[in-house]
């Protein structure tokens, strides 16, 4: 036999299209070419291939080798294709069976010696490969991963000759399943809210944009614990659904810092650096990568310093924060990455970060305070439902016998109620209603009507603030058993846009 064909996949974005290693010996001078849009780290794998095979103890075909991977339109990349062009090979040659192959799919890139070495886009490939009904032979490093996919078979071979001889002798593959990973939210590793001292009204806050998934903007001078309340809000997050976990790990699992499996039911927190460019927080590169705001899909990106960050990168977020997802396109192809993140950020009200302030003077002019503010544009603030002031809190509050705040645990219980509210009523977060789900779900009589028309004219809100607001008040009223939304509940919301209109005004 001449020809054999040998199932994989290529990664785009997040999913993991097929990939069908069609292997072709045919007479002549002895080569081997790969053709199909491989890019250099593919083209190079007839030199790995080469070596494995040799030194697993199997002959190299002294033939002419054709090496197409199909779709011939679609970019390939990786070593991912290593394993699978090995086992082609092989198979097209005669030296293993190749109806062994039929309903698998193979993934791993191979060192010198045979050794099968982890792969990224593990998780993504197992999901797909599981939705097509077939197998999947993937490294031992990446067995793990990969298992937690519920349902999809799994096996895990260490090197090219471990492989062979599981395919000559099927009854020993079941020994190559892994056991898949026990569900944990690690909460264990979330820091506790009840080391925040005072500062009730940024708590309650805190609760208000965890029940309902709200962007969260905290304002205040420096050292008052914007940064440590931002890094407690995992901790008084609900849980994620099965299916938000597999995608979240699915990004991780792409991304050049890997999955950890150990925390894949955990909502992700990321933290970049103000001096971050805008590919590392949108994603990007020749072959796009995930950036922070797709890292952080279901889970917190906190942008601390907000104004020190570019304003052109911050402006990029601008529709991901929107829409919840980024679309990175390039010359020969694009890639979609989620981003349904929830936006918390920090800033100081002035350059040195004293403007009211009651026991510091702020040292800023108005023009610099205008200047230092205004960073920060616009549309990007109109996205964050909730803006808050974080002032000092005194000393008998520090103390060590001072009595601590509610625990994540307490708040938490809280927050899952609330949340579970909301998705009975709409199958979602309040942050995430739609237009015609805000006119429905977000009733107001006339009185509020009118109280909110005032409110509009006088601190001039834009139509998404006002929708924004509308579903911040809908998530109070589902903090506190309402079914409908009250006054009280309107004033709270709408109190929380007014922090850099009136407070922080220079």
């Amino acid at each position: 036999m001449n020809l054999s064909v040998v199932n994989s996949r290529a990664l785009v974005g997040v999913k993991a299209v097929p990939v069908a290693v069609e292997i072709h010996l045919a007479g002549g001078l002895p080569s081997l070419s790969i053709v199909g849009m491989p890019e250099t780290a593919v083209r190079e794998s007839k030199d790995r291939v080469r070596s494995a095979i040799i030194n697993s103890g199997f002959e190299f075909p002294t033939r002419r080798i054709t090496v197409n991977l199909a779709p011939a339109d679609l970019p390939k990349s990786g070593g991912r294709f290593d394993l699978p062009i090995a086992v082609g090979l092989l198979a097209a040659s005669g030296q293993i069976d190749p109806l062994r192959l039929i309903g698998r799919e193979f993934v791993g890139e191979l060192a010198l010696s045979g050794e099968v070495r982890a792969v990224d886009g593990t998780l993504p490939t197992a999901m797909a490969a599981h939705a097509a009904g077939c197998s999947l032979v993937v490294p031992s490093h990446n067995a793990i991963e990969a298992s937690l996919v519920e349902g999809c078979d799994i096996y895990a071979c260490e090197s090219l000759l471990h492989l062979c001889n599981h395919l000559a002798f099927p009854e020993e593959l079941e020994h190559l399943k892994p056991e898949p990973v026990p569900p944990s939210d690690g909460l264990e590793h979330c820091a506790d809210l009840s080391d925040v001292r005072g500062q009730h009204q940024a708590r309650r806050a805190l609760e208000v944009a965890a029940s309902g998934g709200h962007n969260l903007l905290l304002v205040g001078p420096p050292g008052t614990g914007k940064s440590m309340l931002a890094s407690r809000l995992p901790g008084i997050l609900p849980p994620m659904t099965l299916q938000e976990s597999l995608e979240t790990a699915s990004v991780a699992s792409i991304s050049r810092g890997g999955l950890s499996v150990s925390q894949w039911r955990q909502r992700p927190y990321r933290a970049p650096h103000h001096t971050s460019s805008g590919v590392a927080l949108v994603g990007g590169g020749s072959q796009p990568k995930p950036g922070e705001i797709s890292l952080a899909h279901n889970g917190v990106l906190f942008l601390d310093e907000l104004p020190e960050f570019s304003r052109s990168v911050l402006d990029v977020m601008r529709e991901p924060v929107e829409n919840g997802e980024i679309t990175i396109s390039r010359a020969g192809h694009q890639a979609d990455f989620p981003a349904r993140i929830q936006l918390i950020a920090a800033m100081n009200p002035c350059p040195c970060g004293y403007y009211g302030d009651q026991r510091e003077p702020c040292r800023c002019s108005p023009e610099m305070i205008s200047r230092y503010q205004s960073r920060v544009s616009g549309p990007l603030l109109d996205r964050v439902d909730i803006q808050i002031s974080v002032q000092r809190i005194e000393y008998a509050m520090l103390r060590s016998d001072a009595k601590k705040g509610e625990s994540s645990v307490q708040v938490r219980k809280r927050v899952v109620t609330a949340y579970q509210a909301q998705l009975e009523r709409t199958g979602k977060s309040n942050a995430r209603l739609s237009s015609e789900e805000i006119e429905q779900h977000c009733v107001l009589d006339e009185e509020q009507h009118e109280w909110l028309e005032s409110a509009l004219n006088k601190f001039n809100l834009s139509a998404r603030a006002i929708h924004r607001t509308l579903k911040v008040a809908r998530t109070i009223a589902d903090m506190d058993g309402s079914d409908q939304i009250a006054g009280p509940h309107l004033r709270e919301a709408l109190s929380y846009r007014t922090t850099l209109r009136e407070q922080y005004r220079p």
